[in-house]
């Protein structure tokens, strides 16, 4: 229990049509302090997309969702907020949104590898596959 750290994670999630407050998770954010690790994951399943809506861009979500991992990255591309601390980038990656592109509430937990962890709860909530097969 000494090695694990605590981290905190968002799901991402596509809202096609606002107005209506339904979505599906498409990616996940994940933080851990004590490890210095910040970094998101994502995919947009296509035929959900199709199901919920046929307006929406594919190209530009999947454009959109790439400067969230810029700015996760911390990359000089990624502008002003991609300058910020760790923390800082969590914490505006994670901010409500009232746009097509939301996070969930953070969630907390603890860790010993945050890379591991991001995987299992990207497979677990984004592509629906249980993380211990």
């Amino acid at each position: 229990m000494q090695d694990k750290v605590t981290f905190e994670y968002a799901i991402i999630r596509l809202v096609p049509k606002v107005e209506r407050e339904e979505f599906f998770n498409i990616g996940v954010i994940l933080f851990s302090k004590r490890k210095k690790f910040l970094d998101a994951k994502f995919k947009i399943n296509e035929a959900k997309l199709n199901a919920y809506s046929c307006n929406l861009d594919l190209e530009a979500l999947n454009s959109y969702l790439h400067s969230w991992k810029l700015i996760s990255d911390g990359n000089e591309s990624a502008g002003i907020i991609g300058q910020f601390e760790l923390s800082d980038r969590f914490r505006w990656l994670a901010a409500t949104r009232s746009t097509v592109i939301q996070s969930s509430k953070t969630h907390s937990g603890l860790t010993e590898n945050p890379e591991k962890e991001l995987e299992d709860i990207f497979k677990k909530y984004v592509l629906c596959e249980d993380s211990d097969s």
